[in-house]
C-alpha cells in the first residue's frame, strides 16, 4: 500500500527546492544585468557620443569619483581634524555629523520658506 503522507512530504520538499532555485536563479540573473548610465554620466563621460560608456570612459568616471571622494575626505580633515593626526576621532566625527545635520536642517527650512512664499 502507498503511504500518501510520505508522498506529500516528498512533493513538499521538491516544491520548496524548486522555489528556492527559481528565486536564486532570478537574483543571479538580475545581478548580472549592467546598470544603464544616467544621462548626466553619458553627457559628461561619453566622449565618442555612442550612447554607451566604453571601458576607458568608465575608468575615467571611476577615477573622477575616487578623486572627488579623496578631495571630500581631505576637506573634512582640514576642517574637523582638531588634533592634526590625519584621522577623525569620535569627537571630531560627531562634530562633523552635527554640522552636516545643521546644514541639512537649514536647507530644509529655506526650501519650506520658498514653498510658503510661492503659496501666498
Amino acid at each position: 500500500m502507498i503511504n500518501l503522507n510520505r508522498i506529500y512530504r516528498v512533493l513538499n520538499v521538491l516544491a520548496c527546492c524548486a522555489l528556492a532555485l527559481a528565486v536564486t536563479g532570478h537574483a543571479e540573473e538580475k545581478a548580472k544585468e549592467p546598470k544603464e548610465p544616467s544621462k548626466a554620466m553619458l553627457k559628461k563621460y561619453d566622449a565618442d557620443q555612442d550612447g554607451k560608456l566604453s571601458e576607458a570612459e568608465k575608468a575615467k568616471a571611476k577615477a573622477d569619483a575616487k578623486a572627488k571622494r579623496e578631495a571630500t575626505k581631505q576637506a573634512a580633515l582640514k576642517e574637523y581634524d582638531a588634533n592634526a593626526d590625519g584621522k577623525l576621532n569620535k569627537d571630531e566625527r560627531e562634530k562633523m555629523k552635527a554640522d552636516k545635520a545643521a546644514e541639512r536642517e537649514a536647507r530644509k527650512a529655506e526650501k519650506e520658506a520658498r514653498k510658503a512664499e510661492k503659496g501666498k
